[in-house]
């Protein structure tokens, strides 16, 4: 009987997922109250709902089409975390104005740009038409909403404040995107440097050194020790550049391949990342912001403290935070207090553990976590305008100096036969 009223779900789920209409982008032309020519584009399911929107708008349309597929389309986009981010902004809005859950989340479904979001809001409100409440509705979809957003909603839905709750993730996911671009800035300009000089150079190697071979054949001379040292780097790599090649590559996925399926492997390149010079401080930084945000947000969703600090735990971003947040949630769960327990890690810095001090004594613990996640931030973003600014002069100079070698290298032997005709 349980899976014959299961199947009849399953199926009534479908039938009801098959029974709304497919939406579509019309292009439009009319004119306005005022007589006026104007135009622009609507999405609904038919010509008739279309026209019936711009009237209701004081909008008298003479033309309502359907918009043409565009020919250089690659395919829908897939569903970013900012699209996540705006789209819990939105539910925040329309909630605290007062518009029912149901209906917020077809609205937003039906005018979102992007098919993958339509059909995953098409579903989930499908679902929370049958009963299910919106926490268990989004559990499934866990690439788009993960554990901790899931475990927010559902506070919200037992406290009865589900508005304020999304007001709260979108505060988070917003800070957490914006986090996320700050330190994806910060590691982007030395990859940029390295790809840079390393492309220069091997361009330098293939085709120009060659060129000044040909002519130092001719010489009838030994050439200088560096020169011949170039020289000999420029033949090797035109001998074997696709084994060159190939070992970077295969290096690469290799390191990919660890990195996804080795958590071992990965905590060792979290251990290693902080302690790259310029970077691993900002990266200290984040990690810290990130805990302190989480922290400050499951917090004043109502969470209990044992399971906003595991929730802080995975989100902090790096495995040596990870690791001392679990340690300081062994210790609060067995009696300490956290600004204690987070004393014995030694990885904390001070003004940190005394501003949970002051929250744990205050009874303010989210306000104080809010406070040193924003300084934090603010400090992730001055270190990144401060190394964007120190690296352009870096690229600068490694690139000179590797152009200006090569030249030197290269010219080194013509100042020399000079010399002799003199």
């Amino acid at each position: 009987m349980a899976t014959a009223t299961a199947t009849k779900k399953s199926k009534s789920k479908k039938s009801a997922a098959k029974a709304q209409p497919k939406v579509y982008t019309f292009e439009w032309k009319g004119l306005n109250r005022n007589g006026e020519k104007t135009s622009g584009e609507l999405r609904g399911s038919t010509i008739t709902e279309i026209k019936s929107q711009l009237k209701s708008q004081g909008v008298n349309p003479k033309i309502v089409k359907k918009k043409a597929a565009s020919l250089f389309k690659l395919g829908d986009p897939k569903i970013t975390a900012m699209d996540i981010a705006m789209l819990t902004r939105q539910i925040a809005t329309m909630l605290q104005a007062g518009v029912p859950l149901v209906t917020t989340i077809e609205m937003l479904g039906r005018g979102h740009e992007k098919v993958k979001m339509r059909e995953l809001l098409g579903t989930i409100v499908t679902e929370v038409q049958s009963g299910i409440p919106l926490s268990d509705a989004l559990r499934p979809h866990r690439q788009h909403f993960d554990d901790l957003y899931v475990d927010l909603v559902a506070a919200g839905e037992h406290s009865g404040s589900l508005d304020a709750v999304f007001d709260r993730v979108a505060l988070y996911k917003e800070k957490a995107e914006a986090l996320k671009s700050k330190i994806k800035k910060a590691m982007f300009y030395p990859a940029a440097v390295v790809v840079v000089a390393v492309g220069v150079t091997t361009l330098l190697l293939l085709f120009v050194v060659p060129q000044f071979q040909e002519i130092f054949a001719g010489f009838g001379a030994e050439l200088p020790a560096f020169t011949q040292f170039v020289i000999g780097i420029s033949e090797a790599l035109q001998a074997s550049w696709y084994i060159f090649a190939i070992a970077i590559i295969v290096a690469a996925f290799l390191f990919k391949r660890a990195h996804l399926h080795s958590q071992i492997f990965r905590d060792k390149v979290d251990t290693l990342i902080l302690k790259i010079p310029a970077i691993g401080p900002i990266l200290h930084k984040a990690a810290m912001a990130r805990f302190a945000r989480t922290l400050a947000t499951t917090f004043a969703a109502g969470v209990p403290l044992i399971d906003g600090l595991e929730s802080a735990a995975g989100a902090s971003g790096n495995a040596v935070y990870r690791n001392a947040l679990i340690k300081v949630r062994s210790e609060v769960m067995a009696g300490m207090q956290m600004n204690v327990a987070m004393r014995t890690t030694g990885l904390f810095p001070d003004m940190l553990i005394q501003m949970v001090m002051i929250g744990e004594e205050s009874g303010s613990l989210d306000n104080m976590l809010n406070k040193v996640a924003n300084i934090y931030e603010m400090q992730v973003d001055d270190a990144v305008d401060g190394l964007s600014s120190l690296i352009e002069p870096i690229m600068m100079v490694v690139i000179g100096t590797l152009v200006g070698g090569l030249i030197v290298a290269m010219y080194l032997p013509i100042f020399q036969m000079g010399k002799i005709i003199n």
